[in-house]
């Protein structure tokens, strides 16, 4: 499993929160996966992927190998609930800018692969639906 906050604490540390930043920070997960891919491993991807054109772009890095893209579908404030590091705080207060979902965009996907509504699925269970589809592939 490659974690978006691992990623960004070593391999991506470089990068900031300016579009152009996360779109490098997706490339380069598509990158890393790619190499974990060609290896043989079955390699989940744990990041927040705000845009189409990002995704779209990972697709096409890994084009020829399976590819999943999962939706984890949590409204704003749910999110907001159950945020266990304190950023949407933060960003209320004006004191974190940038932030997925709140002042910078976020395009919902339209047909992903794996929709998980997790208003409706507890994390356990969504890990039962993931690996089902998994299975079925």
């Amino acid at each position: 499993m490659l974690d978006g906050d691992d990623l960004r604490s070593g391999l991506n540390r470089d990068l900031g929160f300016s579009q152009t930043d996360r779109s490098e920070n997706i490339r380069r997960a598509a990158e890393v996966a790619k190499l974990l891919v060609k290896r043989g491993l079955i390699v989940i991807v744990a990041t927040i992927s705000p845009l189409e054109t990002d995704r779209r772009l990972a697709r096409s890095i890994l084009s020829g190998w399976p590819f999943l893209e999962v939706f984890i579908d949590t409204p704003l404030d749910v999110a907001e609930r159950r945020d266990p590091k304190g950023l949407y705080a933060l960003v209320r207060q004006g004191r974190l800018q940038s932030f997925t979902g709140v002042d910078a965009p976020y395009e919902a996907p339209r047909r992903p692969n794996v929709r998980i509504d997790t208003t409706t699925v507890d994390p356990h269970d969504a890990v039962d639906v993931l690996l089902a589809h998994l299975r079925s592939r």
